[in-house]
């Protein structure tokens, strides 16, 4: 934790406590597992750590989404991608993070589900792009049919007439 971060194409600026003044924080490639120490991370190096508007989790060893990202609630970008999130319900966990529009979770084994972007684009209503690919008005108006659909079908399951 002691490596300064690269600097691109426009330098970081730091307050006067060497924070840096960023809303993004780049954490991909690092063989994360779990985000337990996410918090601690954001306080040391972001000046204004609950106003971070983008988080490349990208690339790690994640399996699951821990409540630390939907304390986020700024949170409008987030690259999840390349992991190992393998239940679909996880994604029922950002529900709350209603600037939520942006959302990677391609290469993880929850890809795999048929109806892993029906699930998504219903759980998380704001979305506007998934997996780098825009959201239709037609694929929300069939994940909204879709969750009905399910919905009646475990009704039914339980009371059978």
């Amino acid at each position: 934790m002691l490596e300064v971060p690269r600097s691109g194409r426009r330098p970081l600026r730091t307050n006067s406590k060497r924070k840096y003044l960023s809303r993004s924080l780049r954490l991909s490639n690092n063989s994360i597992s779990d985000l337990a120490g996410l918090e601690f991370i954001c306080d040391h190096f972001l000046a204004q750590p609950s106003r971070i508007g983008w988080l490349d989790l990208s690339f790690n060893q994640i399996t699951s989404i821990d409540p630390v990202v939907c304390e986020l609630r700024e949170l409008h970008v987030l690259y999840l991608h390349g992991n190992r999130i393998w239940e679909l319900s996880e994604v029922d966990k950002l529900r709350e993070l209603q600037y939520l529009h942006t959302i990677t979770l391609h290469g993880n084994t929850i890809e795999t589900n048929k109806n892993y972007r029906k699930h998504v684009i219903f759980t998380l209503p704001h979305l506007k792009t998934m997996d780098f690919s825009g959201v239709t008005h037609e694929e929300r108006v069939l994940a909204d049919v879709f969750h009905l659909c399910s919905r009646r079908g475990k009704a039914a399951k339980k009371n059978p007439q």
